[in-house]
């Protein structure tokens, strides 16, 4: 049976869209069938970041308004078998989704037997969030190490906990998940940014992953392609390391320390500060 999971945060620009397609493209990688949905109706990225733009034909509103059959809109992944893709519309609003017709796209996804329905769900606590969180069976919650961003997750916590199918029918709780994104230890050691041990305690949920702030992230997106297909840098392996935890393997945490220099290094770094200083 498939499982339903909302990628969800309170504040814009945390790296929802980016995690959806990273975690996505991970679990494909580990040979689940996934399929990433984009939520954000009127802003559509997920494509983007996907390098499927140029593919898209029929959206998610065109499914939910009976315009188009969902294989018609389901665009397959060309480097993963088992990754597939459900862009968001461009030219209509979030007014155009209805909550009878997104549950019969998630019935259908099911029934095409998906392991894995990612639902990349836009910023704040609008209808397109509240579309995106409603069929949840599991939520990843994603924050930036800032004040405001970790409060407005705690909102989201409560509407998770408050407004979705599993809620209001008095099932077993969404499990939620938190996923740190733009983690830099440095400015963590400089007090620019809250450290992951403060961000835990302010939300209390399962630490699923903590992704380095990483010009990788950058790059990848610029270029369509997710970052987790970059094994070598260091966001890549973080994200790769947030799926084995979703799949309920224990990996260690890495990227949440500083990088302790070699006695050399330490040695140079002085020499040149002595040299600036002359």
């Amino acid at each position: 049976m498939a499982e339903v999971i909302v990628v969800t945060s309170g504040k814009g620009g945390v790296g929802k869209t980016t995690s959806s397609a990273a975690l996505g493209t991970g679990l494909a990688l580990k040979g689940y069938r996934t399929v990433v949905v984009d939520f954000d109706v009127g802003l559509r990225n997920l494509d983007l970041i996907m390098g499927c733009e140029r593919r898209v034909v029929y959206d998610l509103v065109n499914v939910v308004k009976k315009e188009a059959n969902l294989n018609q809109a389901l665009i397959k992944d060309k480097r993963l078998e088992e990754l597939y893709i459900l862009p968001a519309s461009q030219t209509r609003d979030k007014d155009a989704l209805d909550i009878d017709g997104v549950e019969r796209v998630i019935e259908e996804l099911k029934a095409a037997n998906f392991d894995y329905i990612i639902c990349d769900s836009p910023a704040g606590i609008e209808k397109g969030a509240l579309m995106a969180l409603y069929f949840a069976d599991r939520a990843i919650v994603v924050t930036n190490p800032e004040v405001s961003s970790v409060r407005d997750s705690d909102r989201i916590l409560g509407i998770l906990a408050s407004k979705s199918k599993r809620a209001e029918e008095k099932l077993e709780p969404i499990r939620e998940h938190l996923l740190v994104t733009r983690y830099s230890p440095s400015r963590v050691e400089r007090g620019d940014m809250l450290a992951l041990s403060d961000i835990e305690e302010l939300l209390a949920i399962p630490l699923l992953g903590v992704i380095p702030e990483s010009i990788a992230v950058l790059r990848a997106s610029n270029s369509g392609i997710p970052v987790t297909f970059d094994q070598e840098s260091d966001a890549g392996q973080a994200y790769l390391d947030a799926v084995d935890r979703f799949l309920g393997n224990k990996v260690p945490l890495r990227f949440v320390n500083t990088k302790k220099r070699s006695f050399l290094e330490r040695m140079f770094k002085s020499k040149d500060k002595e040299g600036a200083a002359v």
